[in-house]
């Protein structure tokens, strides 16, 4: 295999989270789905857990008809968030995993070749269908030298996006490997393969060793081991070296992954709050080491001390242990056990205020306030700024590391999830009067003609186009009420503006479109409000997928000049959807407005200009009868 050449994965694992779950359950409905055939399935309730109202709790119901009816795992509830959940109960070396969420790439750090994708390619998957991609190019990151006391697994993946930046690992998978690794346990691991995503990188992938087979002795599965590592002498198509001994505490300012430099660079700075949780920090000691650093030490009056347990596994030791004791007695505010303010469910801080997040992504108003002030950092920098009121460089505490030791054994989580029945029955898919069908999407003529109604700047996320959040995230299963929230961040008018639009509708975007989250809803929701056509300098490969999926032609822009030949309001016309043809020709493109010819690139193979043709996956499936 080599770098640029098309493969099909056969895709043993797959999981689904509620956010992106219901898309997924109507998805298999709508292909006329009976019976999953991937090895695994599961559905996990993380996001959705706020109950403000009944959607999210009819989406739960939904789901678990859903899983009922197709043959999937359901996770409850307060079980937790799927990649630690799913990496705990599931996860086995050497197999394969796509997931409906970016996330869904922490799994490499059990040896597994895991990926997020959009909604219709993990329905694909469930179907049995394999997963199409262009081989990529592998880094691989050589580990020595162990960690010093007060800097952790964060620290490292933080020191890669200094280096590599948002998008310096597009179209790769980093490999991790060399003497350093043996002092990282499997959930350290996590920590970075599970940020990996924030670098644009596929995946990243640990070998299966000692540590891979301790975690799953923990989780009584030590039968589901087996060695895995490079060969002797294998080379990597670029390589990165860091020596863990030389590292020292991190922090990703505001509000980028990628903006990082040392605490100690930016110690004084006000906090108002300290965050610890997410599945980029979901490991037991990632809440026993805080627990012991501030045990019989108070947090200011002024302090939102707010911890986010990643699983109800993780609760029930911090309760066994004692240290959840000691969070509380300093003040901490406990939630739920998911993913709350990550994704911007509540712990939202207050506005022109600091907060500190052991989360993976800093991105603006994610967390719930419009003009928030997000850091991204380790749990040990998040607990010794929680008790000095200030971002503090944790070795400056005066007081020596925490002990800690993974214990033998952990709760069990699986007699907490419903299995699927062992003799299948078809059930009824319980709909909620806010789940609604897939919209119907019609095909793409070869003429299409309309305005910019956006130009966009460089590293929009996925997030700038369809929001999560307490608001617009129990609208994900209602995609005419969810489109209402469309660049909604960026432009309030976007909404009331395509719906005055009788054409079809361009958007113009510059480096970097669509990193991020790899929710399908930011390309569906443009798709319903009548965007045909996406004119990019370049686009995510994830983003890229679901606009495809859901019939959206995408354009590449050739010259340097040709992003600032657009402007908004500007009428396009393409006329020649027949010569797409995947040879990565140029294509004509008319500026009626300003009476010019661009040329663009086509990247897209013919099979995806046929997916295009069709106006999307769904239509080209059923209506062209291919069976992927």
């Amino acid at each position: 295999m080599a770098p640029g050449e098309v493969l099909q994965l056969k895709i043993d694992q797959v999981l689904s989270e509620d956010a992106t779950g219901t898309l997924v359950m109507l998805e298999l409905e709508a292909l006329g789905a009976r019976l999953v055939k991937a090895e695994l399935c599961a559905q996990y309730i993380d996001h959705n857990i706020l109950k403000a109202d009944h959607r999210n709790g009819d989406d739960h119901v939904f789901l678990q008809s859903a899983c009922r009816n197709f043959g999937i795992w359901y996770s409850r509830p307060g079980n937790g968030i799927s990649h630690p959940v799913h990496m705990a109960c599931f996860g086995i070396p050497g197999k394969t995993l796509l997931g409906a969420d970016s996330h869904s790439c922490a799994a490499g750090s059990l040896s597994m070749f895991a990926m997020g994708a959009g909604g219709i390619e993990v329905a694909l998957a469930m179907m049995g269908c394999p997963l199409t991609l262009v081989m990529p190019k592998i880094l691989g990151v050589y580990l020595e030298g162990k960690l010093q006391p007060w800097v952790s697994a964060k620290d490292i993946i933080l020191e890669l996006l200094r280096r590599y930046t948002v998008k310096g690992c597009w179209n790769r998978v980093v490999e991790y490997h060399g003497p350093g690794l043996e002092s990282l346990t499997a959930m350290d691991r996590h920590v970075i393969a599970n940020m990996g995503h924030e670098m644009g990188a596929i995946t990243s992938v640990f070998p299966s060793d000692d540590q891979v087979r301790s975690f799953l002795r923990q989780q009584s599965r030590e039968e589901d081991f087996t060695e895995l590592s490079a060969d002797e002498g294998a080379t990597y198509d670029e390589e990165e070296f860091i020596d863990l001994s030389e590292l020292e505490p991190m922090i990703a300012c505001p509000s980028r992954p990628d903006k990082v430099v040392k605490v100690k660079e930016i110690i004084g700075r006000p906090v108002s709050q300290s965050y610890i949780g997410s599945s980029a920090n979901p490991g037991l000691r990632d809440f026993s080491i805080p627990a012991r650093i501030v045990g019989g030490r108070y947090v200011p009056d002024d302090m939102s001390f707010d911890i986010n347990p990643s699983s109800r596994q993780v609760l029930h030791e911090l309760i066994k242990s004692g240290d959840l004791e000691k969070l509380i007695g300093a003040g901490a505010h406990l939630h739920d056990t998911g993913c709350g303010g990550c994704i911007g469910m509540g712990q939202a801080p207050a506005s022109g205020h600091n907060s500190l997040r052991t989360v993976p992504r800093n991105f603006p108003g994610r967390s719930g306030t419009k003009e928030d002030q997000v850091y991204l950092c380790s749990p040990e920098t998040a607990a010794a700024s929680a008790l000095t009121g200030k971002i503090s460089d944790p070795r400056d505490l005066g007081m020596d590391y925490p002990d800690f030791e993974e214990p033998e054994n952990l709760m069990d989580m699986r007699p907490l999830m419903e299995a699927p029945q062992e003799i299948p029955v078809k059930v009824e898919l319980r709909k909620g009067p806010n789940i609604k069908s897939l919209p119907v999407l019609g095909k793409l003529l070869s003429v299409i003609t309309g305005p910019v109604l956006l130009k966009l700047e460089d590293n929009i996320t996925t997030d700038d186009i369809i929001p999560a959040g307490a608001e617009a995230l129990p609208l994900w299963s209602n995609i005419p009420e969810l489109s209402r929230h469309t660049f909604s961040r960026i432009d309030n008018t976007f909404y009331e503006r395509a719906q005055e639009i009788e054409e079809d509708i361009f958007l113009v975007a510059g480096e970097n479109l669509g990193f991020g989250s790899g929710r399908e809803h930011a390309a569906i929701t443009l798709r319903f409000l009548g965007v045909r056509c996406v004119i990019a300098k370049s686009v995510t490969m994830s983003y890229r997928k679901n606009l495809i999926d859901h019939g959206i032609l995408i354009l590449t822009l050739g010259e340097i000049g040709d992003y600032e030949v657009f402007n908004e309001g500007d009428k396009l016309q393409f006329f020649d959807l027949t010569s797409c043809t995947g040879d990565n020709g140029f294509l004509e493109l008319r500026n009626l407005t300003k009476n010019k010819t661009v040329w663009l690139r086509n990247e897209l193979s013919d099979r995806e200009v046929e997916i295009i043709k069709f106006g999307g996956r769904i239509n080209y499936i059923n209506e062209g009868g291919f069976a992927h």
